[in-house]
């Protein structure tokens, strides 16, 4: 639905569709927080290393990253600012609690979803110029292979079309239980092979970046580094998708990452999103 901003604003996405979704807010996370290089949560735990590396780093890449997603890219995003930040990259948050999908299944709970998408891509691309757009497939990319198709194509072009490169990255392994996932379980798992081939197929415009060989395909896994709502991570996932998808990143956009351990203390890890999943509780 809208962005972060707009979410925070008090139009919180969970509150319109909360028949449908999976409330970020109200997983019961019990994640430990700790990891290797990663020190204490809190705005005061090394909250101004990222500040020092990007000063450090005072040339600019020139990269531009829109970040496009569901909650799972958002409770991603407070690292992967970080990471990207560190190497002299510009990035924008856009994903968007509760939405975030570009595809329209037909239903109208996607339908009113990808319409925002849409309309917050466009501005976006206005306003902050992206030389990369990263989708994370959503967990609400529903419909048909051939819905998902159409969809991703249509990404492809408007991402190329404003002089940018798609960069699209499949969600982690989520646990589909009872809820909301359970009726379009095969459409989800349809998605992020269907991303794969419109990439393939786009000379060049696109290119997917296979997170498994990260996360595994199991969300109770220990590799899978999911927190115990089986869905969303907290600080110690999203430094370790941060690692591996900025190191990715750079491949693509010609820029070399900066270490782990100038960013992975910043005041990111005491983003409000990580309170609200009471993390390290």
């Amino acid at each position: 639905m809208n962005s972060n901003n707009s979410a925070r604003s008090g139009h919180h996405p969970s509150r319109r569709l909360s028949r449908y979704t999976v409330r970020t807010v109200a997983a019961a996370v019990v994640l430990g927080v700790a990891m290797v290089g990663c020190g204490g949560q809190g705005k005061d735990s090394g909250g101004d290393s990222g500040a020092k590396a990007q000063a450090k780093n005072d040339t600019s890449t020139g990269s531009k990253v829109l970040w496009i997603g569901d909650s799972i890219a958002g409770a991603e995003a407070p690292a992967l600012g970080a990471a990207l930040k560190a190497s002299g990259v510009e990035f924008k948050d856009s994903s968007s609690d509760g939405g975030g999908t570009v595809v329209d299944s037909g239903e109208e709970i996607t339908g009113m979803i990808s319409a925002d998408t849409w309309k917050q891509l466009a501005t976006n691309i206005k306003s902050f110029h992206p030389t990369v757009v990263a989708y994370q497939v959503t967990t609400y990319d529903w419909g048909s292979a051939d819905q998902q198709r159409t969809a991703y194509d249509k990404l492809v072009k408007t991402v190329k079309d404003a002089g940018a490169k798609l960069v699209m990255v499949p969600s982690p392994p989520v646990t589909i239980g009872d809820g909301p996932y359970k009726q379009h379980e095969a459409q989800m798992r349809t998605a992020a092979k269907t991303a794969s081939e419109v990439a393939k197929n786009s000379g060049g415009a696109a290119v997917f970046l296979d997170a498994s060989q990260l996360w595994g395909t199991d969300p109770a896994a220990k590799k899978a580094l999911r927190s115990s709502d089986g869905v969303h991570n907290c600080q110690q996932g999203a430094a370790t998708f941060a690692k591996w998808f900025t190191a990715e990143l750079g491949k693509q956009a010609g820029f070399t990452p900066a270490s782990v351990d100038t960013w992975a203390k910043g005041s990111w890890t005491g983003d409000d999103r990580y309170g609200k999943l009471h993390c390290g509780s």
